[in-house]
């Protein structure tokens, strides 16, 4: 934490503890205090005390009066998030058909071909990096806010069990081949092709998560 930049500190102990809290770093029902995080961090109890307030926004943790609890993600709030993903991220995807610049095309192309590379190599690592990128880029290429202001939260939200997901190599297999259908039907123009497998994307990954409590 000491490199980080002091003009953006704030936001990187917020990204920090948000990440640390759904990858279980910090479990459900552990107590967090300013003091103990300043120790950990090495960063002094403003950054800190912002980060712990938006976090409380996001329900990942709540005030006790002695410290802030951490809540997590639970079965149901999963269950929730993929609800709202299934219903959205097509709707995302069909936008980024119809907003596709060549820029953007190149991005999502380069995204693409290193899933490939990185699949080839069988390097998780790499690939759930990527896979985050793929939904992140559709996202911003969609250019609808109110829709990416929605999705990318719960997607971070989620990124816990989606790389748990890339652990598995048979479930990897079938979302490095529906992101390449996805992508094909976005750089082909067809917009409706584009939501549709992407919707049952998002059905397939919540059947995985949830069907198996991974």
């Amino acid at each position: 934490m000491k490199n980080y930049k002091s003009i953006s500190l704030a936001d990187q102990v917020f990204e920090k503890l948000e990440n640390d809290i759904i990858q279980g770093v910090y479990p459900r029902g552990e107590l967090l205090t300013e003091l103990k995080l300043v120790e950990q961090l090495g960063v002094s109890r403003t950054p800190i005390r912002e980060a712990l307030r938006r976090l409380e926004q996001e329900r990942l943790i709540e005030d006790t009066g002695k410290g802030s609890r951490v809540l997590g993600i639970t079965m149901e709030d999963l269950e929730d998030i993929m609800n709202i993903r299934q219903r959205i991220e097509g709707l995302a995807a069909y936008y980024a058909t119809v907003n596709l610049t060549p820029d953007g095309l190149k991005e999502l192309t380069h995204i693409v071909d290193l899933q490939e590379f990185y699949f080839s190599k069988r390097d998780k690592e790499h690939l759930r990096q990527v896979d985050d990128a793929f939904h992140d880029m559709i996202c911003e290429l969609s250019k609808r806010s109110v829709i990416s202001d929605t999705l990318v939260p719960l997607m971070r939200k989620t990124r816990r069990y989606r790389r748990i997901a890339i652990d598995n190599w048979d479930r990897t297999t079938d979302t490095t081949k529906q992101h390449k259908a996805i992508f094909q039907a976005i750089a082909s123009g067809d917009a409706k092709l584009a939501e549709e497998l992407t919707t049952k994307h998002i059905i397939h990954a919540k059947e995985h998560m949830i069907g198996g409590n991974d």
